[in-house]
């Protein structure tokens, strides 16, 4: 068949399907290929003159409707599963730090039962304990120790009486001059604001978080010189933030960094007031005080530091 046959069947096939798009509609599926002449291998791809058909447009929008829907819902259960961690981190600093408290007890209670058996053998044998005796026996924590609980002097029947040295719950060298009768007194003072943090850290971390928040209170207002009065200040704000308490939050935080601003507890707590004063509207103030950490506490933790930063990148513009 010559070259203009050709041609001429061409013109026919695509006028029939003009034909064929004007009789059916617009809602007529467009014929995506039409046989050739009868010389010819294959099909000839016409769809692509047409552009995309309703059915094809219909899809592709189903398609991306059903991906942005997905997408919603994988940014709800990741915003869920960050409350949930928040949550999760502050009740396992709880039971970390009453873990860590439990293990030192343990330790001392190891060091004191240790010790004061070496003291029963020492004295059963009648041999000293003392530095420079030649025939005194090493006992561990014996170089000067002293405790409340010392066991008292043990008279050797010859008049002399044999002075035991005391067990090594609190560990310290005694000044001479008489003042020895001031370590019974530290040592109680110290195991008693002790017993009193550990009691809230425990309401704390069994959830009982209005109990845990009275006994902070309380403990920080008993003792405000004490070493564990930050931290205490500290769980009150934080124990208020987790409930949404924000005012008594940022008092809490502001406490901490206007009497305590050297404590371990003072980048965190500055932290933590920037974010309380943003979640009760006070956005300016909040931006401020997240400016404020990198250069107050350059040294504070790198995930305090993240935190802050993280926490202006996405609120202070």
């Amino acid at each position: 068949m010559t070259k203009v046959g050709l041609l001429g069947v061409a013109a026919v096939a695509l006028c029939t399907l003009f034909v064929a798009s004007g009789t059916l509609g617009a809602s007529a599926p467009v014929a995506r290929y039409v046989e050739p002449h009868s010389g010819s291998n294959g099909f000839v791809r016409v769809a692509d003159l047409f552009g995309e058909s309703d059915e094809e447009k219909a899809a592709r929008l189903q398609k991306e409707q059903n991906q942005d829907d997905a997408i919603s819902r994988l940014n709800d259960k990741v915003r869920d599963l960050e409350d949930t961690i928040r949550n999760l981190t502050g009740q396992n600093e709880a039971l970390s730090h009453r873990v860590q408290e439990l293990d030192d007890k343990i330790d001392r209670q190891k060091k004191d039962f240790e010790y004061r058996l070496c003291q029963m053998s020492a004295q059963q044998l009648g041999a000293g304990t003392g530095q420079g005796d030649p025939n005194a026996i090493p006992c561990p924590g014996s170089s000067g120790a002293a405790s409340s609980n010392s066991p008292p002097p043990a008279n050797d029947g010859g008049g002399s009486a044999q002075h035991l040295a005391p067990g090594p719950g609190v560990l310290g060298t005694l000044p001479g001059g008489g003042t020895s009768g001031m370590a019974p007194a530290a040592s109680a003072t110290l195991g008693s604001t002790q017993t009193e943090f550990s009691s809230a850290m425990n309401l704390l971390a069994k959830g009982r978080n209005d109990e845990a928040s009275a006994a902070f209170r309380g403990f920080a207002d008993m003792h405000p010189k004490d070493d564990l009065a930050p931290q205490a200040v500290y769980w009150v704000g934080d124990i208020a933030f987790v409930a949404k308490d924000y005012g008594n939050a940022e008092r809490a935080f502001a406490e901490v960094i206007k009497k305590y601003p050297n404590s371990s507890r003072a980048p965190d707590s500055m932290l933590k007031l920037g974010q309380a004063l943003i979640a009760s509207g006070q956005k300016k103030e909040g931006c401020t005080a997240l400016a404020a950490l990198k250069e107050k506490y350059p040294h504070a933790s790198a995930a305090v530091l993240g935190q802050g930063s993280d926490a202006r990148k996405a609120v202070c513009r």
